[in-house]
């Protein structure tokens, strides 16, 4: 097997040799597969190496051995986001519109600039409505000569059949936490400890161990988050810590976008020319009312993954009790928590703690494929969360 040197566009993707393997292999043949599917789950790198494939087959060596050299103009471009042939769609709504998809499809069509192909990568493939899937599927099973898609998704089977049908499968895996907790340059005046204790909390998803490693009010939260069941000893306590969480996911995606919003608006005003006083015209409130309904679609997104990293985390701690119930907890996520997880464990069984983290799943669903309201999916699933002696009481 060619052995691929860890560097290069490459150097980001630590821990996945066979992808890097696989995708090099692609980029050095010259005539490369028109689509393909990266899927993983968060933080497994998908996004990171599709832009790393765009580089390597659009990097300008001409020896075939060399693409994806990370130095040459288009290498550094493609991985910056700003090259003229490289189309990178990433989304802060809720969905990308059939129209968001219509463009993508004429896009398509466009020869290259000053590259070899024109490369389209959809980092939210999985947030596409049906409607537009249909319309992509269309250029991707005609597609034209010189376009190559890449489709990132955390797994298979949120992309319709008959799109996966014709991809090329990538599946990058999570990076290992020394990966995360030892990445490539400075650390940025975080100590090898906290990166480590960082890599290992976030499941080594790289943007969260980040956080976690730079952002003390961001432990915090999460620390509060995972200690919830050790709160838990009265429906009207489960009730209450329901509310925390709602309020704090709440703030955290108000204080997020606030400004935000309100920045967008001022520009708009301006670009339209809008009066300072009096009605505005027709067109005018047309936009600004699209702008306001973009903004409100980005916030529930915001508000849903919000929700979705503290029920992951909430999830850390009811694995590591599994762990502890039957397989004796050499590798536990919470370490810290290590004495108050042992006593946890003991009081109930393995049957009890999976239906716990079977009851934390399907509340995630709910709160991103319904419009259930928040509140109440988590007070359902905090009072599930209690104990059989604690519903007694």
């Amino acid at each position: 097997m060619h052995e691929l040197p860890a560097s290069g566009v490459w150097a980001e993707l630590r821990g996945q040799e066979q992808v890097v393997e696989q995708l090099g292999r692609a980029a050095r043949s010259g005539a490369p597969t028109h689509a393909w599917l990266f899927t993983g789950p968060p933080g497994s790198g998908r996004s990171n190496a599709a832009r790393a494939f765009a580089a390597a087959l659009l990097c300008e060596r001409t020896e075939l051995e060399e693409r994806g050299c990370g130095t040459c103009k288009a290498c550094r471009t493609v991985l910056a986001g700003t090259h003229a042939d490289l189309t990178n769609v990433t989304t802060e709504k809720v969905t990308i519109s059939i129209e968001e998809a219509r463009e993508l499809v004429r896009k398509a069509q466009d020869k290259p600039s000053t590259g070899r192909w024109r490369i389209i990568i959809v980092e939210d493939a999985d947030r596409m409505q049906e409607r537009g899937t249909n319309v992509l599927l269309k250029a991707i099973e005609e597609p034209p000569p010189h376009t190559i898609w890449l489709l990132c998704a955390p797994s298979p089977g949120d992309v319709l059949v008959p799109t996966r049908s014709r991809c090329r499968p990538v599946g990058p895996r999570p990076p290992p936490g020394q990966a995360v907790a030892d990445p490539p340059g400075p650390r940025g005046g975080v100590d090898p400890a906290t990166a480590e204790a960082a890599a290992r909390a976030a499941q080594s998803h790289i943007g969260v161990a980040k956080r976690l490693a730079t952002d003390d009010g961001a432990r915090e939260r999460r620390n509060q988050i995972v200690r919830l069941p050790l709160t838990l000893h009265s429906v009207s306590g489960a009730m209450r810590a329901a509310a925390d969480l709602v309020k704090l996911a709440e703030a955290e995606a108000q204080s997020s976008f606030e400004q935000r919003d309100a920045e967008e608006r001022a520009a708009l005003l301006a670009t339209l020319g809008a009066p300072e006083t009096g009605t505005m015209p027709p067109s005018m409130r047309a936009q600004i009312r699209r702008l306001e309904e973009d903004q409100t679609r980005r916030a529930k997104r915001s508000r849903n993954d919000y929700f979705d990293r503290a029920l992951t985390d909430l999830i850390s701690f009811y694995r590591d009790v599994l762990m502890l119930q039957i397989a004796g907890g050499r590798f536990l996520v919470n370490e810290p928590l290590r004495p108050e997880l042992e006593e946890f464990a003991r009081r109930d069984t393995a049957e009890d703690t999976l239906l716990r983290l079977e009851t934390i799943n399907g509340v995630r669903m709910r709160l991103v494929t319904t419009n259930v309201s928040a509140l109440l999916a988590i007070e359902a699933m905090t009072v599930s969360l209690l104990s059989r002696k604690d519903l007694d009481r």
